[in-house]
């Protein structure tokens, strides 16, 4: 069944922000969702949400950024999560979808296809059965649960810290008809609302980056996981080609952090060591974004934020890029800029559009630079004792 855990019973600060979030987008969270849904918000909420999440990125350089700046982020994670999804989570389903994040793709394969596979294969490879009750860390507006739980007859809990991701994802169950399958809770994953050994799997798409610490975020997963249980996880990572000392590579590093709410990125040599320490065996890890980067007849991950449209299979996958390209992303935003002025979009709708913008473009020029990976891949299995 959907959650619906009382107000009364949360902490004060978490009762607060659902408030907020309430008077922010008010009843867009039962709109069909993207541009509908964008422009059915309060606009002082907007704005207010706005300036707490931009304070962290504008009039910064990459020349001048210091660990005392990164600090500050990752201090303000949980604001910084939490506001940057009631910004972009109707940007991303009008261009994107209602899963949010990357995928390989085999030859000849749509976009849709392709993230289905990409779900299918990260549920194969952790073993969810049948009956098995599975946790979704970070879990959007719930498109990967709905899929694995379709896929393999389990039960999904999503956690989410942002209150809009969570009644849209209740929306879609209901809508599908999902609701005893699905469950969705609002809450931190530093500290899971969820006691010691209850899930039979964990799994994390793209969504543990956001955490202040992977060790830590691991920890918190190997508690909650039952002895015996597995932990797979597609992980955003920097790898080995990245050079911090390089401003270029350190550039492109904070326009993906910025425009993808992430308070910092690490290498993977870092996640690697976070997984170990926070308990897990790790079975197996490998870059899947590398897995085909030489071989040009395979769309690479990033295609869709580009302009070639060589790798479109449907006629939906044409509409996706000519939505997410960079002329495309122009001509949205001078739609919203339109909006906008006619006060029909609240205030700082464009501005969010086009850091998002900056993020797609830093992520093809770090996916051609292989400088980053949305999809390292890592498999961890809790002890028995």
């Amino acid at each position: 069944m959907v959650n619906s855990t009382s107000q009364a019973l949360l902490p004060a600060d978490q009762a607060r922000n659902m408030v907020f979030d309430k008077i922010l987008h008010k009843d867009s969270s039962t709109s069909q969702g993207g541009l509908r849904a964008m422009i059915n918000k309060d606009n002082e909420a907007h704005k207010a949400a706005v300036v707490e999440y931009f304070q962290h990125w504008d009039d910064k350089k990459a020349e001048d950024e210091t660990e005392a700046v990164r600090q500050s982020r990752v201090i303000d994670y949980a604001s910084l999560t939490r506001q940057y999804y009631n910004l972009a989570t109707d940007l991303y389903e009008y261009g994107w979808g209602e899963a949010f994040h990357f995928c390989r793709f085999a030859y000849g394969e749509a976009f849709r296809a392709a993230v289905n596979r990409h779900e299918h294969f990260l549920a194969s490879n952790i073993g969810i059965k049948p009956g098995m009750r599975v946790l979704d860390v970070g879990c959007g507006v719930g498109g990967p649960a709905r899929e694995i739980v379709k896929f393999t007859g389990c039960h999904v809990t999503g956690l989410n810290i942002n209150s809009y991701q969570i009644s849209r994802a209740n929306q879609y169950a209901v809508k599908e008809g999902l609701t005893h399958k699905l469950d969705f809770v609002q809450g931190d994953f530093m500290n899971m609302p969820f006691p010691d050994n209850s899930f039979d799997a964990v799994y994390a798409i793209e969504a543990t980056v956001h955490a202040p610490s992977l060790e830590s975020v691991y920890r918190e997963i190997f508690r909650v996981l039952k002895p015996g249980g597995v932990f797979g996880v597609y992980e955003w990572l920097m790898t080995d080609a990245y050079n911090n000392d390089d401003l270029t590579h350190r550039r492109i590093r904070l326009d993906i952090e910025q425009g993808d709410g992430i308070a910092q990125m690490l290498k993977v040599e870092d996640g690697l060591a976070a997984i170990q320490a926070a308990g897990f065996t790790l079975e197996t890890h490998y870059d899947l974004a590398e897995e085909d980067s030489n071989d040009t007849s395979v769309a690479p991950w990033y295609w869709p934020l580009g302009t070639d449209l060589r790798y479109a299979q449907t006629f939906m996958d044409v509409l996706m890029v000519l939505r997410m390209n960079r002329f495309g992303r122009e001509v949205s935003h001078a739609f919203i800029s339109l909006l906008e002025l006619l006060q029909i979009a609240p205030a700082g709708t464009r501005k969010t559009a086009q850091s998002l913008g900056k993020a797609a473009d830093a992520l093809v020029e770090g996916g051609k630079k292989k400088l980053f990976t949305p999809m390292y891949f890592m498999v961890g299995r809790k002890p028995e004792f």
